[in-house]
């Protein structure tokens, strides 16, 4: 879809929603055409990169900062947790919660998969000729989220 007329007709070609959904599609291929040695889905990676970064993570807490619903998280969990990826155990503070670690084999996965994803990235940021220009995607992307967060708290406070 070489430079087309922003004007276009065609309302496909300015819906965000199309738009986003398409560039999702293209990224899932391009990630999982790299991840193939690691076999693990984008989400799977999300967990587990997260939670490397904030060891002892509640899983409440990594529904926030991945964005994965509650349910999808939770079996994505208890499937990582077979698989010997993840261990988990209640938290001190709320003995209904739990606190979500690497496991060594869990670490091996992620130290073996972090390549593949930022060759995907990289493959997927190529579609903008210049730095700038995927500086500018990716900042418009942050952006978007935190302001989607943003109404998201509002309609809860007013819900």
């Amino acid at each position: 879809m070489k430079n087309k007329n922003i004007m276009t007709k065609n309302r496909l070609d300015r819906s965000p929603i199309h738009l986003l959904h398409r560039v999702e599609q293209y990224a899932g291929d391009v990630f999982h055409e790299e991840m193939t040695h690691a076999g693990l889905t984008p989400r799977q990676y999300a967990v587990l990169l997260t939670v490397s970064q904030n060891e002892g993570l509640s899983q409440t807490s990594l529904v926030d900062k991945t964005g994965i619903d509650r349910s999808t998280l939770a079996d994505i969990i208890r499937r990582m947790l077979k698989k010997g990826l993840l261990r988990r155990k209640r938290t001190r503070e709320d003995a209904r919660a739990y606190a979500v670690r690497l496991t060594a084999k869990g670490k091996e996965a992620l130290a073996s998969a972090l390549p593949a994803a930022l060759n995907a990235d990289k493959r997927i940021l190529k579609a903008l000729p210049n730095k700038k220009e995927r500086e500018e995607f990716l900042l418009s992307l942050v952006n978007i989220m935190e302001a989607i967060s943003k109404m998201a708290e509002k309609e809860q406070k007013n819900g």
